[in-house]
């Protein structure tokens, strides 16, 4: 049972549960946003090699866009960057 750090945006949250659902053998049972602690749990089940690799995808999103935000937030907000790297 996974979580993520993003409970709030519901677009990331999306994208993060859509790598997990595009993994054969896999079925996405809950998905628990919480915004006041700005987390996500995720809970699925299937064949282990499966949950392995549902996993590793849903990882490489969520490490993906914090990246990316990370990126943006250098780039527009340099003074925040700092704080927050």
């Amino acid at each position: 049972v996974p979580n993520f750090s993003e409970g709030r945006d519901l677009n990331i949250i999306k994208q993060i549960t859509n790598e997990i659902e595009s993994v054969d053998g896999v079925k996405l049972l809950d998905v628990d946003p919480g915004s006041a602690t700005n987390r996500t749990v995720v809970t699925f089940v299937g064949l282990p090699q499966a949950v392995i690799d549902a996993a590793y995808k849903a990882f490489m999103i969520s490490g993906s866009i914090k990246l990316l935000t990370l990126i943006m937030i250098r780039a527009f907000k340099p003074d925040l960057a700092e704080s927050i790297s």
